[in-house]
């Protein structure tokens, strides 16, 4: 178990620093086509995913594995960030703290490593439990909802629009919309199921839940749900003249 975290460690680690990357690049590029975004944002996703990095990547980032497998066993445990000076500075503070005493039989890197990784699958579980509590209420609040046209559905319990479903997916929608609003409302929602956005965002929160650890991971699924919306919109839009889009702004 200390092994595989110690791995996704080291995957998350190398995917910092292409969220770092994305985020440069996605203030670069504000003017440039949203889906561009969701493009760098995939290649973050792929980085999470694959067990290995090209070596075009790894050539990239300071170092594709900062925290060795052998710190377990290592009698001088150390860490190679890549960065001398961060490692000039962090190495003798684990060393000294974390290091193995002679003729003990406890070794406390190990005994660090196992709580971490304990954590680490009690925050797993805790962030599934959220999603399917939340899936479970969601679906009772809308039992009620009656069909609108197609898989659009209406419930007065709906305070705004969204999507629910992976493979057949139904929009959700208020009661009392005006004509105007509902039929630019419609074409957004109708453009996230076409653009597979009710596939994407649970994946990013799967992955979400595998490495809730990392900060950056947080920040990068707040940056990608953000995207998305505004990819989905520049694509309503993009056939529209500037009293539609002012109208389409507005809904």
């Amino acid at each position: 178990m200390e092994a595989v975290f110690i791995k996704l460690l080291n995957m998350s680690i190398a995917a910092s620093w292409l969220i770092f990357a994305v985020m440069v690049l996605r203030a670069l590029l504000k003017n440039a086509p949203k889906n561009i975004r969701r493009i760098l944002w995939a290649l973050v996703g792929i980085r999470l995913v694959l067990p290995f990095s090209p070596e075009s990547f790894l050539s990239l980032i300071p170092s594709a594995e900062t925290v060795s497998p052998d710190i377990l066993y290592a009698e001088t445990p150390e860490i190679h960030s890549g960065i001398s000076a961060f490692n000039t500075y962090v190495n003798p503070l684990i060393s000294e703290s974390l290091a193995p005493a002679a003729y003990a039989s406890v070794n406390p890197i190990q005994v660090v490593a196992y709580i971490a990784s304990v954590v680490w699958i009690a925050g797993m579980i805790s962030l599934v439990l959220y999603s399917v509590i939340s899936y479970v209420r969601l679906r009772r609040r809308v039992a009620d909802a009656v069909i609108f046209w197609d898989n659009f559905w209406q419930s007065e319990k709906v305070a705004s629009p969204f999507v629910l479903g992976l493979f057949r997916p139904r929009i959700y929608l208020p009661f009392g919309m005006d004509e105007e609003s509902l039929a630019y409302v419609i074409a957004h929602e109708q453009a996230h199921i076409s653009r597979r956005d009710h596939w994407i965002k649970p994946f990013g929160f799967l992955l979400l839940t595998v490495y809730w650890f990392n900060p950056l991971i947080w920040l990068a699924y707040i940056l990608l749900c953000r995207d998305i919306e505004l990819a989905c919109d520049e694509r309503v839009v993009m056939q529209m003249d500037a009293d539609d889009k002012k109208a389409y702004s507005k809904a």
